[in-house]
């Protein structure tokens, strides 16, 4: 025998009331994934709202770590060296040429053309280039070389320590193709030349560990035929 009681089937909710609050769950939880999950976890911010509550911000960290953990596996065998490349004192050099080319930050080094395997470098091509890097951001600059090519570069973090990964990609690299040139960490300079090993985009990543803003500074000489920065 049980002393419960049957419920009133006045109190119990309408099938309108139930298909209501089922709408308001399902309106909350969407609202939710868009402004919320989707910022934070994949840095997916259609509607702004993520980054005004701070979450899009967890997600590009997020996406960033997770590349460089995938960048270092790939490169776990010790990359060949960079030939002729020596750490530089901690004095910056003189420009490699009495003129240089600035080219903006915000926009493309040069316009550069479709792919296209051996291409005609411009012969005696020289660039110097000038970025400000806050704590934990990151650039990446690329010059687009023909095999054998040759470019004379110098880079600098004037006063300040960055992070540094030089590496390459063939035209129409495979998925989860790494060439590395050399990396190194809290470095404050380095010069050298660097040698293109195949047809493709060869350059430096960098990185701003510190808490401190860094400004870098690339100059280059050499056979290339474009100059970009792609982050």
């Amino acid at each position: 025998m049980y002393n419960s009681q049957r419920p009133n089937l006045d109190e119990l909710p309408s099938t309108a009331q139930l298909l209501r609050s089922t709408v308001i769950a399902l309106i909350t939880a969407g609202v939710l994934l868009v402004t919320v999950v989707m910022p934070a976890e994949y840095a997916l911010d259609p509607t702004g709202v993520g980054r005004l509550l701070g979450m899009t911000p967890m997600g590009e960290l997020k996406a960033t770590l997770a590349a460089e953990a995938a960048a270092e596996q790939a490169a776990a065998e010790p990359p060949p060296a960079l030939a002729a490349a020596q750490p530089a004192p901690a004095a910056v050099p003189a420009p490699l040429a009495a003129e240089t080319q600035p080219v903006p930050a915000a926009a493309p080094l040069a316009a550069a053309p479709a792919p296209q395997p051996q291409q005609p470098p411009v012969a005696g091509q020289q660039h110097e280039v000038n970025l400000t890097l806050k704590p934990n951001q990151a650039t990446e600059i690329k010059l687009e070389m023909n095999k054998g090519a040759e470019a004379r570069f110098h880079w600098t973090a004037n006063g300040g320590l960055l992070n540094y990964d030089t590496h390459g990609d063939p035209y129409k690299a495979p998925k989860g193709f790494y060439h590395g040139y050399g990396k190194g960490k809290q470095t404050p300079e380095q010069q050298g030349v660097l040698v293109a090993a195949f047809d493709g985009k060869h350059g430096w990543y960098w990185r701003n560990r510190s808490n401190q803003t860094v400004k870098l500074t690339l100059r280059t000489e050499g056979d290339y035929i474009t100059i970009e920065q792609v982050l």
